[in-house]
């Protein structure tokens, strides 16, 4: 490969086809596309998919794409935008173990564009798990997402767009230099400070991702249309690299291409909220139930996280990315049925608040020891008569960590998120994915 980071992405991806991927490698792409698309399709009634699509339906322009969930039909730049916007919009999206939530933008331009295109299924198949392999890999080459965060002030996602364009241009069959066109254009046009997350309704968190698939589809289009960035947007001064790169930045954004895919590090999501608060839940549901805790005989929750995590969650305006808030709603509604959201009703719950201010997060050593970034829990529910019970979760249930999902757990899942449409077919389509002529025969079926 070129000594040129960029040069040696542009020459792989160029080369990539969905023969050269492993079956395991095209079943966990399958089923985070499904994922995914059935986010976007759920995320449509929520208030960051309704305004969204409201926007896109302002515009004019061709009717190459699907908006997800609804009969409208626009350029495939605005369906990218209006879908990865729905798809992040109430968290029942995918995290990735790198970090961030890489499907909403991957996933929703590839999409969008394969459709334009007249893509075939397989042709989407292999150009999300390219996407996956050149964004997750550029995570991690600037240090993983919260370096990102913490060092740089920025959402991490933001380098999805780059791996977005990647996958558009295979999708569209360009040549290696406007695979490197496109990284650059990308850049220009994504982006977004961490003070996005001191949001109240989880509307520009969610529009975020939406616009990095916008921009991996219009840098795509761009670069064909003949605009160029640069040749090296990640080598070069100033480049990437030099702006947010780790010391071995080069290295990681190379190293195990086309054997080592980042699809693989997917996780699913089981209930609607940030990764982080998924662990905390699942043990405390799980201790009220083996030791048949009532809810008004609760003293104390103490949540035990990595140092990261838990300041992603702890004490948060928006509802869906609080621990404290989803940990008393799950404790008092018995948990947390995917088809609603428990605001703002428990808000009206007596005994929502003077439970809530029970829960107290803190750093557990071990688990920051073991690993800063996880997402494991430690949670400790005493109660009134002096009990004290602990339980630990290292992994939520969907982690890729504790072995993913299955397609029988994304049916369950979607069948209780989705109770009004049809799931089946959602899924027959997204099984059979390589063999479709269309990839619009697959986003047909999430239409409303």
């Amino acid at each position: 490969m070129s000594s040129s980071p960029t040069h040696a992405i542009a020459e792989y991806a160029a080369s990539t086809s969905l023969g050269a991927l492993p079956h395991e490698v095209r079943e966990q792409a399958k089923q985070v596309i499904f994922d995914e698309m059935a986010s976007a399709h759920f995320g449509r009634q929520q208030p960051a998919g309704t305004l969204a699509a409201r926007y896109v339906a302002s515009l004019s322009g061709p009717q190459e794409s699907q908006v997800l969930g609804s009969e409208l039909r626009t350029s495939a730049p605005l369906a990218a935008l209006a879908n990865g916007t729905a798809g992040h919009a109430d968290e029942i999206d995918g995290t990735h173990v790198v970090g961030g939530h890489p499907g909403a933008t991957l996933v929703h331009a590839t999409v969008a564009l394969a459709e334009r295109e007249g893509a075939t299924g397989g042709d989407l198949l292999n150009a999300v798990v390219l996407g996956y392999d050149v964004g997750v890999r550029l995570i991690a080459a600037c240090g993983g997402m919260f370096e990102v965060k913490e060092r740089h002030h920025l959402n991490a996602d933001f380098l999805h767009a780059l791996g977005a364009a990647v996958a558009c241009c295979r999708i569209m069959g360009l040549d290696p230099e406007h695979y490197r066109h496109a990284m650059a254009l990308a850049t220009f046009q994504a982006n977004g400070l961490r003070a996005l997350f001191r949001e109240r309704q989880h509307l520009s968190k969610a529009f975020c991702n939406g616009q990095y698939a916008m921009a991996g589809v219009s840098s795509a289009l761009q670069a064909a249309t003949g605009f160029e960035g640069c040749d090296d947007v990640l080598g070069e001064r100033h480049g990437v690299f030099d702006a947010w790169g780790a010391d071995d930045a080069e290295a990681t954004v190379t190293r195990g291409l086309g054997s080592d895919f980042a699809v693989m590090g997917a996780n699913f999501k089981f209930i609607r909220a940030g990764q982080p608060i998924h662990a905390p839940v699942e043990a405390a549901l799980s201790l009220v139930a083996r030791h048949d805790i009532k809810v008004d005989a609760i003293s104390s929750v103490e949540v035990g996280m990595p140092a990261r995590p838990l300041r992603v969650v702890d004490n948060r305006r928006m509802h869906n990315i609080c621990a404290q808030d989803m940990i008393a709603a799950a404790l008092l509604r018995g948990g947390l049925p995917l088809h609603e959201s428990p605001f703002p009703a428990v808000l009206d719950d007596p005994s929502f608040e003077p439970l809530r201010s029970r829960i107290t997060l803190v750093v557990n050593p071990l688990l920051e020891m073991q690993g800063p970034d996880n997402r494991g829990a430690v949670v400790t529910i005493t109660t009134r008569d002096g009990q004290r019970v602990t339980e630990r979760v290292d992994h939520p249930l969907g982690h890729s960590n504790r072995g993913g999902a299955t397609w029988d757990d994304l049916t369950t899942k979607w069948r209780a998120a989705a109770p009004d449409h049809d799931v089946d077919s959602w899924l027959a389509h997204a099984r059979k994915l390589e063999d479709l002529q269309h990839a619009e025969q697959l986003s047909g079926v999430f239409a409303r």
